[in-house]
């Protein structure tokens, strides 16, 4: 079977277990993948129940990065609940519930007891700051870590629709500071706040001491939006197809799971 990005995560935490960097990254990592919960039976309306196993270190749950592992596992197909890692760890946080990803059909496996999960809730449900000075000049970015544009780049390829694209900048503040801020385009109507913590996310996983990084929004016909394109470097986001079927079934949105029963 194909090795996953996940798989290539672990793979790295192995090959140096003491270095902090990758494993932020692996759990960066883990949050971002669409995974595959294992259930009781099939989805009642919008409730799911997941199979619960009693192990001697306590009850878990069990996750796959993809439909076959899970077939893979349990020999036969099986009801599950497909949703990101990120929904997964705020659905299961303060449940005393550990989590067993890939168990025994993939080098990513493990168990990750009911802390990890708690400690991972944790950092996903950290707000941004509102920012109180004022930007006075833009320029080229420098000196950030490649292990951070990599982050970012992940994570907005994961932001499909919320914006047109993203610039990143140095900036100097009206209060002498100097720093580095995104500004997205054309940001989708009520996701400010998303693209926000997007960002503060890949700023926690990514395994590095990069500082700040401010976030703005801009339609694309703002003045101030062509100086960002002028000396920014560009992300460029995912759109959606110009059409698209709704699908209403439970855990069809990889970042709305089901309700647990």
């Amino acid at each position: 079977m194909t090795e996953t990005l996940l798989d290539q995560a672990w793979r790295d935490c192995e090959a140096a277990p003491e270095d902090t960097a990758k494993r932020l990254r692996y759990y960066g990592r883990l949050l971002e993948s669409e995974l595959v919960l294992l259930l009781e039976h099939e989805p009642v309306g919008e409730h799911i129940q997941p199979k619960v196993f009693d192990l001697e270190d306590g009850r878990i749950v069990l996750v796959f990065d993809s439909e076959e592992r899970l077939t893979e596992f349990t020999g036969l197909p099986s009801p599950y609940a497909a949703m990101s890692g990120r929904a997964l760890v705020e659905m299961l946080a303060g449940q005393a519930l550990g989590l067993g990803l890939n168990l025994g059909v993939a080098p990513s496996s493990r168990l990750l007891p009911p802390e990890i999960l708690d400690w991972l809730a944790q950092m996903v449900a950290e707000r941004p700051e509102e920012l109180t000075s004022h930007a006075v000049a833009l320029h080229p970015p420098k000196g950030l870590p490649e292990a951070l544009l990599l982050a970012l780049d992940q994570k907005l390829a994961r932001m499909e629709g919320l914006a047109r694209m993203a610039y990143l900048t140095g900036v100097e503040y009206d209060n002498g500071t100097r720093g580095h801020m995104l500004a997205f385009i054309d940001p989708a109507p009520d996701s400010e706040a998303a693209l926000a913590r997007a960002v503060q996310a890949a700023l926690g996983f990514s395994g590095v001491e990069a500082g700040m990084l401010d976030v703005t929004f801009l339609p694309a016909d703002a003045p101030r939006a062509a100086e960002f394109a002028r000396v920014g470097l560009q992300f460029d986001l995912p759109q959606p197809p110009e059409s698209r079927t709704p699908d209403n079934l439970p855990g069809s949105d990889p970042d709305r799971p089901p309700r647990l029963r």
